[in-house]
């Protein structure tokens, strides 16, 4: 089953208002982006590759600045919560340490002692499926192991918030639906808050309760989708509900792009 959190009554994590990006170059690559991310849900962002969803997503954790417009974090005001994880498109390991070393990197960078943290490291992998990985290097593993422990590391923390920008993108399908469910089964027993970025219209179905549909640059919200499916599994995959969920979905981004090019 789905998280029973109600959306339509959940206050929002974070509030994004008027918010626009205007790189040094000249290129706007958000304008005028209205979003408001509600406490426990699973959120995609979907769109053509250049539309702004990884700069939007940098921009909710903190990582850059909007050149306009406003983000707001109830209960923390203007700036983002500390308790956040980010998951790259690549999974940013550093090669020449073990994965222990890899998911314990925040907890020292907190000042937490690894004495002190092997519990929570251990915890963390287990979670991935890595439990029996602790002493490989990134070089031992195969790309889906080494974006578990890219996972793991942002899990270590225990954020509030899990934003993820284009981690499967890479993957083989195979271990992409694999993640896809081990991310699900994640978010059902940690209760947080996610924001994944994607590309596919397949995947953010599959994942999300709510998919909003990002115009091509500069990037704003052309337009929502509730995915209320009561389970989301090999089922649910081959579904009716999911193919005609997956329909409106591409429907939704075609009509995205013809607007943007209308509008150029």
């Amino acid at each position: 089953m789905v998280s029973p959190v109600s959306l339509s009554a959940t206050e929002p994590v974070v509030t994004l208002r008027g918010v626009g990006k205007v790189f040094g170059s000249g290129v706007t690559a958000l304008e005028g982006l209205d979003l408001d991310v509600r406490a426990g849900e699973f959120l995609s962002l979907l769109g053509p590759s250049g539309c702004g969803k990884s700069t939007a997503l940098r921009i909710v954790a903190g990582l850059s600045e909007p050149s306009r417009g406003t983000v707001t974090w109830p209960g923390a005001g203007r700036g983002p919560v500390k308790d956040i994880g980010f998951v790259f498109q690549e999974p940013t390991l550093m090669p020449w340490a073990r994965v222990f070393a890899n998911v314990y990197l925040p907890l020292k960078l907190a000042g937490v002692s690894e004495r002190d943290a092997a519990s929570r490291v251990a915890q963390a992998l287990a979670r991935v499926g890595l439990g029996d990985f602790a002493n490989a290097y990134p070089r031992q593993l195969s790309g889906g192991m080494r974006m578990r422990v890219s996972i793991a590391r942002a899990l270590v923390t225990e954020p509030r918030v899990l934003l993820m920008d284009e981690p499967f993108a890479a993957l083989d399908e195979i271990t992409r639906f694999k993640l896809n469910d081990d991310l699900i089964a994640l978010w059902r027993e940690l209760k947080m808050t996610v924001v994944f970025v994607t590309h596919s219209v397949f995947e953010s179905v599959y994942l999300s309760q709510r998919v909003v549909v990002m115009s091509a640059r500069p990037g704003r919200i052309f337009s929502e989708l509730a995915i209320g499916a009561a389970t989301r599994d090999a089922s649910f995959r081959t579904s009716a509900e999911y193919a005609g969920h997956c329909r409106v979905a591409s429907e939704a981004l075609a009509q995205a792009m013809q607007a943007s090019e209308a509008a150029a």
